[in-house]
This record gives C-alpha cells, structure tokens and sequence, in this order.
C-alpha cells in the first residue's frame, strides 16, 4: 500500500475492499466492476448501480471516524461521484467548518469532483415541543449551508415512539406539522427535505408505506423519502410496499447489508457491506427500478 494511502483511512478502507477475495461481490459499487450490462450472470442489483443516470455516491456515516476533507478525497479516489455528508453528532460538518470557510467547502468537492448529496441528518423531528424551535433553527442553518456549497438536500430523520399508547393518527399528524414548517423553511434556500423512517423497533415510522402517507399528508413538493434497504429489512417492510412507491417521492436510496440475526437485534452494528448479508438486495432493487427509480444511491454502513 502506498504511503499516501496509508495516512488516508477510507483509501484504506476501500483500496483493501478492492484487493480482497470480495472483489466480485463488493466492487459493483465502487465503479470497478466490468461485466456487461447483458451479462446474464450479472445481478440486478448490480444492472442498476451500473445505469448511467444512477450517481452513486457515499455516506460518510460509513466512516465515523474520517474527518470530512478524508471522505471527499477518499471517494473521489474510489471512483463515488458523490457524498452524503454526516452533520449529526459528532459533525463531521462542524470539525470541518471550525478552521475553514464555506468557499472552502465548495471548492473541495470541485476540486475532486464530487457533489455534496445531502447533510445527513436532522435527527427526530416531531414530539419535540418547545424543542422544535432549536429543530427549525438547524434546519435553517443547514439549508443556508447546503444553498452555499450546491447541495441539494438535508436529511430529516424520523421520531421514536413517545409511549406505547401513542396512535398512529397521533404519529402521523405530529410528523406532517413537523414536515410542513420545515419544508417552508428549505424552500426559502431551494432545499428538498428527504424524510428517513427508521426500521428499529422503537422509532414511530418503520416502514416506506408509512412514510409515503406522511409525505402524501404533508404535500409539500420539497419533501420525499429516503429508502434504507437496512431500516427497510428491520422494519418488516413487504417487498409488495414498493411497487405502491412513487418513484419521485424517493429522493435517496441508502444501500447497505445486515448480519443474520433477528430482528429485534438489528442495530448499526450489525451492518454489512452490499451484498454481504441477508437483505435481498437483488429483489429490492429490481423492484425500484421497476416503479422507475434512477435517482441517488449511497453507501451506509455505520461500521
């Protein structure tokens, strides 16, 4: 391994991904794979990472501990055309912002021609109460940031669940008024809000069927959805939800794997890399790109 590569974590990370025996299952996305499209043996899976209107990027919730000038670098040395960047705690955003300008910024990912994807993410948004102020004001912030350095997203994530008594009516309603005041203020900055559920047993929306209502109820055209193939699997999601889709309400597809486990055991920790695990990503993915999907996939780990 190169001396450069070796002070570069991600490099790291990736360059031995690409070097191992994994190669085959692994390397569709990182751009190294070099089947056909009309490869019959070629999955699904990788036919529509390899469509060429899929920008296929990175997450840097994959690598915690890379500052954010490293997952820049690293993924456009990859071969990623984009990067989701990780604004919540720790923020990799604000170690960045510390000793540097937003012009900065901009200019790294130019510099390595890599598009800022979304700042990911704006962490449970609804039951917040007088808290809910201190939401918009991220929001606000966020979206002036992601204005200034051309992305066009800020992720916003789904709430647990308060108590067990809490109703789905009660859950739905308490997101769309979240929804509603921060989608005016992102459209104030030209900003789209994609709305993550979460597949874990105590957050409120599980599954892309109950996060589509949420969206439908909130009618705003600067709110969609992001689909997590691992918070899809933990969720109970049906594969048969997806084709009720509407494929431009998705503004992200989060690929990613799961240890075989239970699901009541299923944490961050137990993330794989694509096509490692259990998740039936082939059949996922077909049926995304069935509904017409071909917007942005990252990579999400958390390990």
């Amino acid at each position: 391994m190169a001396t450069g590569e070796a002070n570069d974590p991600l490099a790291c990370i990736l360059t031995l991904i690409i070097r191992t025996g994994y190669k085959e299952r692994v390397t569709y996305f990182t751009g190294y794979l070099q089947k056909s499209n009309n490869d019959a043996s070629a999955s699904t899976f990788g036919q529509l990472l390899r469509e060429e209107d899929m920008k296929l990027g990175f997450h840097g919730a994959t690598t915690m501990t890379a500052d954010l000038q490293t997952d820049v670098v690293a993924s456009a040395h990859a071969g990623f055309k984009g990067l989701e960047v990780w604004v919540a705690k720790p923020s990799k955003l604000d170690r960045f912002l510390a000793d540097h300008s937003l012009a900065d910024l901009k200019a790294l990912f130019q510099d390595n021609h890599v598009a800022p994807m979304t700042l990911n993410a704006i962490s449970f948004i609804a039951f917040r109460g007088e808290e809910f102020g201190g939401i918009k004001d991220q929001c606000r912030k966020l979206c002036e940031i992601a204005q200034a350095i051309g992305c066009p997203a800020v992720a916003v994530v789904a709430s647990p669940t308060p108590t067990w008594e809490t109703t789905w009516e009660t859950i739905v309603e308490e997101h769309v008024a979240a929804l509603q005041e921060l989608s005016d203020i992102a459209r104030g900055y030209g900003i789209k809000l994609p709305f993550e559920f979460l597949g874990f047993g105590w957050c409120s929306v599980r599954t892309p069927r109950g996060a589509q209502e949420i969206i439908q109820k909130t009618n705003r055209d600067n709110v969609g959805m992001v689909f997590d193939a691992a918070h899809f699997y933990a969720g109970g999601g049906l594969l048969s939800e997806i084709e009720h889709l509407d494929p431009n309400s998705i503004y992200m597809f989060h690929l990613d794997d799961l240890e075989d486990t239970c699901k009541e055991a299923i944490t961050d920790g137990t993330r794989l890399l694509p096509g490692l695990g259990v998740i039936p990503l082939d059949e996922i993915c077909a049926r995304l790109k069935g509904i017409g999907y071909d917007g942005p996939c990252t990579v999400e780990t958390f390990r």
